[in-house]
């Protein structure tokens, strides 16, 4: 039965992976954004985390990542002579390379980790049925291969304690962990920090396999240092990198560590991941686990192992910082649910059947669903109109994005030959719509049209009716500019226009549910 359960999970685990769904701009602009304009010739824009004198992210561990599977399709495009292979496969080359890793090592960490044969099979089950498994761990994020770095962090420690003739290659594998997950993210030494002191009295019996471990720490130290170097100065000789190296994580702590930069992302309390982010992600697993504590007069069965001291001692660290985002416990996730028991309850199972149904549905098909898309499907978009227009020249088009996510610049892909001209991408994220508006009348030119200009907005944004309807021909604000719809996409949700002060519950869900969709417009003058 559980064999039957496990490749059901796994069904649904591709079938999430391959929507394209959209949940932070990060699993985009600090991953394939980064490598795709250097490897292909494909638009790419780098954030200021990369830009900035002093860089805050590394590229050493998205290396293997990003880098590695874009340049084997390229070599095969070379080989076969088909140019640059196209944005859509390298999409979901990367998205299911992420499958993978989740399928393969997460799944393999969790039976590794949970030491009971009788639990082991309920905890992996369990594991593979979140939501969160099915969506942010199938995405690009740091976060979800943090997930991977700390479960087999904790799989090698234990490995080594347990094991009393535990080789070099041991030592080594953790030591590359350790540095790996560092460069990553630097919230990572805070789920292995209580853990790791387990190998205290193991490295005082041996001091030599201490001396291995740090060593082989500092050697894996210095390539990510190497890189990440000659990434951000690519002139740069061996004997300036020595001189001036750049060293990302330490840039990172330095940035994080002053509160006036964590304000420019948001201010949470320090509450926010006990309270709202755990539930977020685990839904009835973490109420089942807040009523086992006050159902023990002693400590819950659920804590008493190396898994939960990671999470909940992680938790506890992280909530010192005052920007919490859920993403951020994203590795609890599977270390919580390996300790969970309850999953036998009936009402337990069904409960979490919808919560994960539901979530599954709303953050791995409908949240900012359309996105990706509308960004794929932006050239052909663009070559059909300016055709049906008869423009024959493909002039330079330039497309506005409203009340959506960032949309990733490489998913354009490369311009094939002379069929469209250079496309312009400018985020106008979520301003006023007057604001909009104005932006668009200076960017549509004079009668005749000549130089295309399209809109990218949500279904749910009333505020363009007016000047998309066709019985409307001007308007008290742009007398002469009209929207005419060219592409629309069904699945998207815009979260983030959830307006209840002004519209009242009812009138906003209506409006975002009810007219859930992504549209493209192109924005014309309405010419005599």
């Amino acid at each position: 039965m559980w064999r039957r359960t496990y490749l059901l999970l796994l069904l649904i685990r591709v079938y999430f992976a391959l929507s394209p769904s959209y949940l932070h701009p990060d699993e985009h602009f600090q991953g394939p954004e980064v490598f795709a304009g250097r490897i292909f010739e494909y638009p790419s824009k780098l954030t200021w985390e990369f830009t900035t004198d002093l860089p805050i992210r590394s590229v050493f561990p998205l290396w293997p990542i990003y880098d590695v599977p874009m340049s084997l399709l390229k070599w095969f495009y070379m080989e076969i002579g088909a140019g640059s292979p196209p944005p859509q496969l390298v999409y979901y080359a990367l998205r299911g390379g992420m499958f993978l890793l989740s399928f393969v090592l997460e799944d393999w960490a969790i039976y590794e980790l949970v030491p009971s044969p009788r639990h082991r099979r309920a905890a992996v089950v369990l594991v593979a049925s979140s939501y969160v498994t099915w969506t942010y761990q199938t995405h690009t994020f740091s976060n979800s291969l943090e997930t991977l770095l700390v479960t087999w962090g904790l799989v090698l420690i234990r490995r080594i304690v347990e094991n009393k003739h535990t080789s070099f290659f041991s030592y080594a594998v953790l030591s590359f962990i350790a540095v790996v997950g560092v460069f990553n993210r630097i919230t990572f030494p805070a789920f292995l920090l209580f853990p790791g002191l387990q190998l205290l009295p193991y490295f005082q019996r041996k001091p030599t396999s201490l001396v291995v471990f740090v060593g082989f720490g500092l050697l894996f130290t210095s390539i990510g240092i190497f890189i990440d170097t000659s990434f951000y100065r690519p002139t740069a000789s061996f004997l300036d990198i020595v001189r001036h190296p750049i060293i990302t994580p330490l840039n990172n702590i330095l940035y994080n560590s002053d509160s006036s930069n964590l304000a420019l992302h948001g201010l949470h309390p320090h509450h926010q991941h006990f309270v709202a982010n755990l539930f977020q992600l685990l839904g009835p697993a973490y109420i089942a686990m807040i009523l086992s504590l006050f159902s023990w007069s002693i400590v819950p069965p659920w804590m008493r192992n190396t898994r939960a001291l990671s999470a909940v001692s992680a938790t506890v660290l992280l909530s010192i910082f005052p920007h919490q985002e859920p993403r951020f416990l994203i590795p609890c996730v599977p270390l919580l649910l390996s300790c969970v028991r309850m999953h036998r309850s009936r009402i337990f199972l069904a409960v979490w059947i919808i919560f994960n149904a539901v979530m599954g549905f709303l953050m791995g098909v409908y949240h900012q669903g359309g996105v990706v898309p509308a960004q794929l499907a932006m050239r052909s978009i663009v070559e059909n109109n300016s055709a049906a227009q008869g423009i024959k020249s493909h002039p330079d088009a330039t497309v506005f994005w409203w009340k959506t996510y960032s949309p990733p610049h490489w998913l354009l892909g490369a311009q094939q030959g002379n069929h469209t001209g250079q496309i312009d991408t400018l985020d106008l994220m979520g301003i006023p719509g007057l604001e909009m508006i104005q932006q668009l009348e200076i960017a549509v030119p004079s009668c005749p049209n000549s130089s295309p200009v399209y809109l990218v907005a949500p279904s749910s944004a009333t505020f363009l009716d007016q000047y998309s309807s066709p019985s409307s021909l001007s308007t008290p604000h742009s007398p002469n500019l009209q929207l005419y719809r060219l592409w629309s996409y069904s699945q998207h949700l815009n979260l983030d226009d959830l307006d209840f002060g002004d519209d009242g519950v009812l009138e906003t869900l209506n409006r975002v549910i009810g007219r859930r969709g992504l549209g493209v417009w192109s924005v014309r003058r309405a010419c005599k």
